[in-house]
């Protein structure tokens, strides 16, 4: 596995090494030792991926930008098919990189992963037919700690590859997401 530096140094986009032929294709997607090595360990010495989730949406659907406030999740990301324009945000007020943004091109062709630590509203945009996401997180889902962070607030700039230029599709949710200025930080 390649781990590749993102402008936020604790974001990394992670490369596997495909084998394949004729038959189809292998990859490793995952090994603690190397994962801690390059991405950092937690406060136990060690980087522990309690839950797994699996989703699958429409093009144009645009699923996020999420946090939780408790209970915060490290994601692991990667697509299994289609193609999603993933963003994390860093929502660290100590951090250099407090505010800024990171948005990679995941896709079941170049089987990239994104690692988005804790501390980071995360969110993904479907730009082909549909994508299906598959993501380990380090903690468990906490609905009452979860955060909406507003997908298109211009103090981010998040620059969205909105298919044809048409509107994101939103959930309930997600439509009346927090700006950056009165979203909760850590």
């Amino acid at each position: 596995m390649k781990f590749i530096e993102t402008a936020i140094p604790d974001v990394k986009i992670i490369e596997p090494t495909v084998f394949g032929d004729e038959r189809g294709f292998f990859m490793e997607t995952f090994r603690v030792a190397l994962f801690n090595e390059h991405c950092g360990q937690d406060e136990r010495g060690e980087r522990v991926f309690v839950q797994d989730n699996h989703s699958k949406s429409a093009q144009g659907i645009l699923r996020g930008l999420h946090y939780q406030t408790e209970n915060t999740q490290g994601k692991l990301v990667r697509v299994t098919q289609g193609e999603v324009f993933d963003v994390a945000v860093d929502m660290r007020k100590d951090s250099a990189t407090f505010g800024k943004w990171v948005g990679v091109l995941l896709s079941a062709e170049n089987k990239k992963q994104l690692w988005v630590p804790e501390g980071f509203a995360h969110g993904f945009y479907v730009t082909t037919e549909s994508a299906e996401f598959v993501y380990k997180c380090t903690d468990l889902y906490n609905p009452n700690a979860e955060v909406s962070l507003k997908w298109d607030d211009p103090s981010v700039g998040i620059e969205w590859p909105l298919v044809e230029g048409k509107a994101a599709l939103l959930s309930a949710k997600d439509e009346v997401g927090l700006s950056f200025e009165d979203a909760p930080k850590f």
